[in-house]
């Protein structure tokens, strides 16, 4: 009797902590949601307020020229634009299909006494500073870039043709597509991490039903499993592309820093954060610090579009 007299005083107390516990939580996530997006807006504000004085001087001109010159006070944003959008490109065609198919060893071939210590060496890459694959680039991979390959290709171009112009340069190694392999190297443990995970996800009994239907292991991996995690596999590849957009140091020591437009796939080259971070810290100027400023807007605003343009596809794609 005692033990039923107490359950109805009782237990209304414990609701109201209940309810209060959760208001104080649903108030917490709403002041964390408020203040990320607080803070990119704040940072939207001051990247404008920060460049707008090269936005009043140049105008459209900004975007359209690729002419850069701080003796004479003219800025152009288009050649660090291409540059970026060029590099990030060739490094995601590079990086795309290894990293499948070193997510599809790992999950569908590979033996299980190698699986783990392959997929741990895979993972320690993306832990790698960016300044040691810019180091490496520079001292290591450049030079024999422009031994082996470089060389050799610019040599067997027949003058006058296509190709020649394709393959001109300086036959030092630096340069957009040197770039373009190193940012590969860098995005290609995000993308083949993230594609095994998924893989993993696949129910076991979907392969099997696969296999049982006489189906081949590319028939399975082709018709089963990569549409299987097709719409996380857009945002595994929007990640390595996030990454090869942003990076700085590695590419810094590696693609030449050249302002202009790339004329062939071996010529240096620039990108926005490359030239932020070469510049930045010389730049004393008002209009050049707010060049820099600016650029750094165009990239935020490349990247927002990247992942923006990403989100609506998965979302179509979940829809489907």
């Amino acid at each position: 009797m005692t033990a039923l007299a107490d359950t109805p005083t009782t237990a209304p107390a414990r609701t109201a902590r209940g309810v209060a516990l959760d208001k104080l939580f649903e108030a917490l996530c709403f002041g964390a949601a408020t203040l990320l997006l607080a803070a990119l807006g704040g940072l939207v504000v001051s990247l404008v307020i920060g460049g707008w004085p090269a936005f009043a001087k140049f105008g459209l001109t900004f975007f359209v020229s690729a002419e850069w010159d701080p003796v004479q006070e003219i800025y152009g944003a288009a050649g660090a634009v291409v540059g970026t959008l060029v590099s990030a490109g060739l490094a995601l065609l590079f990086a795309l299909p290894l990293a499948l198919g070193v997510a599809i060893f790992l999950v569908e071939l590979c033996p299980p006494m190698l699986r783990r210590p392959i997929g741990t060496a895979v993972e320690l890459l993306a832990g790698i500073p960016s300044i040691v694959y810019g180091m490496w680039g520079l001292f290591a991979f450049a030079p024999w870039f422009a031994k082996h390959i470089q060389l050799p290709i610019m040599m067997s171009a027949k003058p006058g043709t296509i190709w020649e112009t394709i393959t001109s340069g300086v036959p030092n190694g630096a340069g957009i597509l040197t770039a373009s392999i190193v940012l590969a190297i860098m995005i290609l443990p995000f993308i083949s991490a993230t594609m095994r995970e998924l893989l993993l996800t696949i129910p076991a009994q979907v392969r099997e039903s696969a296999y049982g239907l006489g189906s081949t292991t590319f028939e399975v991996i082709r018709k089963v499993s990569l549409p299987y995690v097709r719409t996380g596999a857009i945002g595994a590849v929007m990640l390595g592309l996030g990454r090869a957009l942003g990076e700085t140091m590695a590419v810094t020591f590696i693609i030449g820093n050249a302002h202009g437009f790339p004329t062939s796939i071996f010529a240096s080259g620039s990108t926005i954060a490359s030239t932020i971070a070469n510049e930045f810290a010389e730049a004393t100027g008002k209009l050049h610090t707010a060049s820099l400023i600016a650029l750094g807007l165009v990239l935020f605003v490349i990247t927002f579009t990247v992942l923006a343009l990403a989100r609506l596809l998965i979302g179509r794609q979940a829809h489907a």
